[in-house]
């Protein structure tokens, strides 16, 4: 455990822990911070949600990040433990640039009180978002005037994985929504300082933007994906319409041909020209049928 702050004129202080770090986690355990809360702070595959303990003031917020990562979109739980006396940061190495954000508010600002400091740093989490979502608008841009020149397996692809990253993202943000506009529905909230309520509702303004960006982005994004489903489905159709069509031309020469080669006596059997016959009459059921296709598709 690193102890990397101390703010709020000496009142508070600032720890920032990695969820791996099972020594540090065995000490604040030892310590006597809430073993359930220690377990949802660490866990990696949490839900965002807020917890607080009236008994011994302990709040506990798991929020949604974006993966420091620059080839999937994909987002992670970060934990805020706040005591009485100090705040705690759980991150992993994809995250751990939320801790860059903390020491830049402190530096700042550093009589920031712990729930200032707490919501500054989620408004900051939560404007991360925007530059991911215009990314995604922009591939999905650049990938649908690809597709309009040539609809390729390899483009489609692409589409399709920024898609799934964008579902990630959406899931990520709207638990991060429910999460702030839960905040103000718990018991300490009313103990917040008029500056302590006015950040925490600078964050839930931002994340409602957010949230309204990103369904946007969704719905595009699922627009121009079953645009070029219906247009392949169509592709297909047609070229199966166009099979069936030879298909159906095909057979009548065969049943022609089959009629004069049986060995019983038929018209133009004993003819030098039957194959002409045989050619024409082809030819004229062959048109026939395919003029009946044609009227009965129109």
């Amino acid at each position: 455990m690193k102890e990397t702050k101390v703010f709020e004129q000496g009142k508070s202080k600032w720890y920032q822990i990695r969820k791996n770090d099972l020594p540090t986690i065995a000490s604040l355990r030892a310590d006597g911070l809430d073993p359930e809360i220690l377990a949802y702070a660490i866990d990696e595959d949490e839900n965002a949600h807020v917890e607080y303990d009236a008994e011994s003031g302990t709040l506990l917020l798991v929020f949604n990040v974006p993966k420091k990562d620059d080839t999937l979109y994909e987002a992670s739980p970060i934990a805020f433990v706040v005591t009485k006396d100090a705040v705690y940061s759980f991150t992993t190495d994809y995250t751990d640039y939320i801790n860059d954000f903390i020491s830049g508010l402190l530096s700042n600002e550093p009589e920031l009180s712990k729930l200032s400091l707490v919501f500054k740093t989620l408004y900051l989490c939560v404007h991360a978002y925007f530059p991911i979502i215009k990314d995604v608008n922009k591939k999905r841009a650049y990938l649908t005037t690809k597709l309009k020149s040539k609809a390729t397996k390899h483009n489609l692809l692409e589409l399709s994985d920024l898609g799934i990253g964008l579902v990630y993202i959406v899931t990520a943000i709207d638990q991060n929504d429910l999460l702030l506009n839960q905040l103000s529905k718990l018991g300490f909230y009313k103990d917040l300082t008029e500056s302590e309520k006015e950040r925490l509702e600078d964050a839930q303004i931002e994340a409602d933007q957010v949230v309204a960006m990103a369904r946007v982005a969704d719905q595009i994004l699922d627009e121009v994906a079953a645009t070029y489903n219906n247009l392949l489905n169509n592709n297909l159709n047609e070229t199966m319409r166009l099979l069936t069509i030879w298909s159906l031309l095909l057979t009548v020469p065969t049943i022609v041909t089959g009629f004069f080669g049986m060995n019983v006596l038929l018209p133009f059997k004993d003819s030098p020209f039957g194959w002409i016959f045989i050619l024409l009459i082809s030819l004229i059921l062959s048109l026939g049928l395919l003029f009946t296709i044609l009227r009965r598709i129109k």
